[in-house]
């Protein structure tokens, strides 16, 4: 199995009109809390969700987990006073982490990157205490397929970065992992750009960084560009993975 822990661009990634923002709030709007839990953050990143999850537990922490160590500097430097509710942990999510009885985990855009959602789920739920609720979102089957299709025809070949999995695989390594009252939904929801420079970069920081960390930099503009001018319009096809589950024995 493939785990993908690369390293981002994270001044650029802050900078862009983020989809992520609206799976952010989606996301927190399906986890529920009362202001005093420990959250175990998946999939932290620049901490664009970790303000947002502390301003919910005003009584709580947040493990923000994360593979980049460029990330977790823009988280900490983003944070700043807000640190002290905070504990910043660099690893990879299908390796046994060091944490015991969360009271809540929650991830967005993050699972996409990881093949192994066997060993992530079972990771998760060694970490949660009885009853403790499990809430995600990422890119899910069909997500981006026009953007792959553009990749295959500039690369003469499939790409294949990410892992984008079905409802019902979902639920069923949910329930394998230990968790129970597993809902799971594929939901379309393309996000439109404006063309030119702002779709380029958008593609080259969150799309396309797996492809363009194997080419040399010289290359990376016309390597965008290419991909870019297969694509009838600038919109990313992207089809969201949501799922909420509990951990079982409570």
């Amino acid at each position: 199995m493939i785990t993908l822990i690369r390293e981002w661009d994270a001044t650029a990634y802050d900078a862009l009109p983020l989809p992520h923002l609206r799976w952010g709030r989606r996301t927190l709007e399906r986890l529920p809390l009362s202001g005093d839990e420990t959250v175990l953050e998946a999939g932290c990143g620049t901490g664009r969700d970790t303000a947002a999850l502390l301003d919910l537990l005003p009584r709580g922490r947040v493990i923000a987990v994360d593979g980049s160590t460029r990330m977790l500097e823009r988280l900490r430097t983003k944070l700043g006073d807000r640190l002290d509710q905070v504990d910043v942990l660099q690893a990879d999510l299908t390796e046994p982490l060091p944490i015991t009885d969360a009271d809540a985990a929650f991830s967005v855009a993050t699972f996409h990157w990881i093949h192994d959602h066997d060993a992530l789920f079972t990771n998760i739920a060694r970490v949660l205490r009885p009853g403790a609720p499990f809430v995600a979102d990422c890119g899910g089957r069909g997500n981006v397929a026009r953007v792959r299709a553009a990749l295959a025809k500039v690369t003469g070949e499939e790409p294949a970065p990410w892992y984008f999995a079905g409802a019902e695989e979902t639920r069923r390594r949910l329930e394998a992992a230990g968790f129970t009252e597993v809902e799971v939904a594929l939901v379309p929801d393309p996000a439109r750009l404006k063309e030119g420079e702002q779709f380029e970069s958008y593609l080259a920081t969150v799309v396309l960084g797996a492809q363009l960390d194997r080419l040399p930099a010289a290359e990376h503009r016309d390597f965008v560009r290419a991909v870019a001018a297969e694509l009838p319009e600038p919109v990313v096809d992207y089809v969201r993975l949501e799922f909420s589950a509990r951990r079982a024995g409570a």
